[in-house]
């Protein structure tokens, strides 16, 4: 899978934890940053990972700032994108199956790299159900305009 991945200061070490773990499992990465400890502004990070995801050029995103709560509202400006937070894998899983969410936001200061590694596991590997869900996922896309 191509994933597109994306941080602020708040989530650097979580990100650069995460993209090695991605590509271990065989998943094509892509840094899109941040790529210091220094205060950047996460909405130009999520716009980026966004952008590429609702283009196509990558499969999902998984964006990292202090709570993820920024990175998600950021990343739900984009058409096209479904992003949502979870810092627990039930909503990981039921964010695929149900919403088809493309965009993960996460927590650094939320959860610590065990959980999030766990979280994004499930969020990769949980396919969307379709049927039912798919009326609803259609009527949010409606909403974009």
């Amino acid at each position: 899978m191509k994933v597109a991945v994306g941080c602020d200061h708040a989530g650097l070490a979580m990100k650069n934890a995460l993209k090695d773990i991605l590509e271990s499992w065989g998943h094509e990465v892509a840094d899109l940053g941040c790529y210091c400890e220094d205060s950047v502004d996460y909405p130009d990070y999520a716009a980026e990972v966004s952008r590429r995801v609702a283009s196509g050029e990558y499969e999902t995103g998984i964006l990292i700032c202090g709570t993820g709560l920024g990175m998600a509202i950021s990343a739900n400006k984009i058409k096209g994108v479904r992003a949502v937070v979870a810092h627990d894998t039930f909503s990981a899983r039921m964010s695929r199956a149900h919403n088809n969410a493309n965009v993960l936001a996460l927590g650094a200061r939320v959860i610590g790299p065990g959980l999030a590694e766990e979280i994004v596991k499930v969020w990769l590997s949980t396919p969307f159900e379709g049927g039912r869900h798919q009326r609803r996922v259609d009527k949010i896309t409606l909403l974009e305009g």
